[in-house]
């Protein structure tokens, strides 16, 4: 989301869309006047014109005139750059601390490719709200200007990066607190910071400017419907934990479009990977109608994904529009049996009957591990999934045997399991065992359309059940090359 002059318009009409030219400058340019950095003070310069973070953990608070350092509704805009592997944040509604991570408020993450330390691997990037409404895909370039826009209006909280709208907020009555966070993270009133993370994160700054707004500013018309509940908690305990929020199944079509599926991905805290399907009769059954797709998604707070449909997709599209996708999935839905009977398996009428459910089963298991072994594919989809015909006997048919097959080849090529929320597969059974060999998990809903849009409860259900960790998760080219770049030969050049 590179700040071109498109960006800057764009930000700037977001922000002059309240009115008023009351913007007051924060930072000189020139000292660090009207601002207290807490511990390790040497770890804040200013240079050239910048406020550079560089050094130890130090937090840098606002404690200037504008309104006492104490602010409830505002905008704050930020024009940050960030180095390689750097870690920041701004704060509001803190106060000043001595030492230590800010306990009260909320934080803006920078981040674009900081990795963590100590075994953790921080998964919030650019733009979240820190642990309340995360994002996962990276959006802004290392070494990259770029611009933050903070407002909160009542209970109302949005981030936008770039002009782009990526957190929209409403706090519930009552708040909603991760558990066992101690951090104090509900709307109240306070001041600002500035993180210097530690000595390898490098982060700069070159304006900081608020607007404040009156005490009794109400929540903007475009302002989320706020969400409560054990499934709204359960979404902030969790990403809190780190645990990536990707619906990474996500289809645009019957009524749903783009802003639809943003405003809903916004309000649940939960970010989408959008998918088109891609085979013969199909969305897509060319390189340039594949192409089309991706490049319309660009520059969007979405991760951008490939449906391979039919197991001849490795013969129709080219490695050179593979690489424009995030990540590829797959099932074992569609497939030639022995006979060269062709199915698709949520069709009745192409299943037919099926007179030998064991041999059936055979068939289904070599053509799933046939899939996983030797097709470019990140995700496994709808896994298990069974014809309606015999999907009533999916545990005896599912034996210990057969799913040991599917899953060791999941683990073995690096694909990631699918939690899928629309079929609610794969069983506890499978998952459990998958989680036991080391396997990698993702969210998927697989909607028809507008209305089925889920909210991950299944995923979500069975995370807390078999005590699902972070480290359980996939993140598109995190825990090792993306499938394209593993298996580049499986496609045609």
């Amino acid at each position: 989301m590179k700040l071109t002059r498109r960006a800057f318009l764009a930000t700037t009409a977001a922000i002059s869309l309240y009115g008023g030219d009351d913007w007051v400058d924060l930072f000189d340019g020139r000292s660090l006047t009207g601002w207290t950095p807490s511990e390790n003070k040497k770890s804040w310069k200013v240079m050239e014109g910048q406020l550079a973070a560089d050094g130890p953990r130090s937090h840098l608070f606002y404690t200037g005139p504008v309104r006492g350092g104490s602010f409830k509704n505002f905008e704050l805009v930020v024009e940050a750059r960030a180095r390689h592997r750097a870690n920041s944040g701004v704060y509001f509604h803190t106060n000043y601390q001595e030492s230590g991570w800010p306990e009260k408020g909320f934080e803006v993450q920078i981040n674009n490719t900081a990795t963590g330390s100590g075994g953790y691997i921080e998964r919030k990037k650019t733009a979240s709200l820190y642990g309340v409404r995360n994002i996962y895909k990276q959006l802004v370039a290392d070494d990259e200007w770029f611009r933050l826009h903070v407002a909160v209006r009542g209970k109302n909280i949005q981030v936008r990066l770039n002009g782009a709208l990526v957190v929209n907020y409403t706090e519930p009555d009552p708040p909603i607190l991760a558990e066992g966070v101690t951090r104090e993270r509900v709307l109240d009133r306070g001041t600002f910071a500035l993180q210097c993370h530690d000595p390898g994160s490098k982060v700069f700054f070159r304006s900081i400017r608020v607007r404040p707004l009156p005490d009794d500013t109400p929540e903007p018309p475009d302002a989320a419907e706020p969400v409560s509940g054990e499934l709204a908690r359960d979404i902030i305990t969790l990403g809190a934990a780190n645990i990536p929020l990707v619906d990474y199944h996500v289809h645009l079509k019957s009524g749903l479009d783009l802003e639809q599926a943003l405003k809903h991905s916004r309000r649940w805290g939960i970010q989408y990977g959008v998918a088109i399907n891609c085979g013969i009769g199909h969305a897509a059954e060319d390189d340039a109608t594949a192409i089309q797709f991706a490049e319309s998604l660009a520059g969007q707070p979405v991760f951008i994904a490939m449906q391979a449909e039919g197991r001849e997709w490795t013969r129709t599209f080219s490695r050179r529009a593979v690489e424009r996708f995030d990540y590829v999935f797959s099932d074992s839905m569609t497939w030639t049996d022995d006979r060269g009977k062709r199915m698709r398996l949520w069709i009745a009428d192409e299943v037919g009957e099926i007179d030998d459910p064991q041999a059936f089963m055979e068939t289904l298991v070599d053509r799933t591990v046939g899939i996983l072994e030797n097709e470019p594919i990140d995700i496994y989809v709808n896994p298990t999934f069974l014809p309606a015909v015999i999907a009533e006997r999916y545990d005896e048919l599912w034996t210990e045997a057969r799913m040991e097959r599917v899953i060791e080849a999941a683990l073995q090529n690096k694909v990631a399991i699918e939690i899928n929320n629309r079929y609610r597969l794969p069983s506890p059974r499978f998952l459990r065992r998958a989680k036991q060999v080391g396997c990698k998990f993702a969210f998927g809903t697989n909607n028809a359309g507008a209305h089925d849009l889920g909210r991950c409860e299944y995923a979500i259900r069975m995370t807390k059940e078999l005590g699902l960790g972070w480290q359980d998760f996939f993140v598109p080219g995190a825990w090792w090359p993306r499938a394209i770049e593993r298996k580049p030969d499986a496609l045609r050049a």
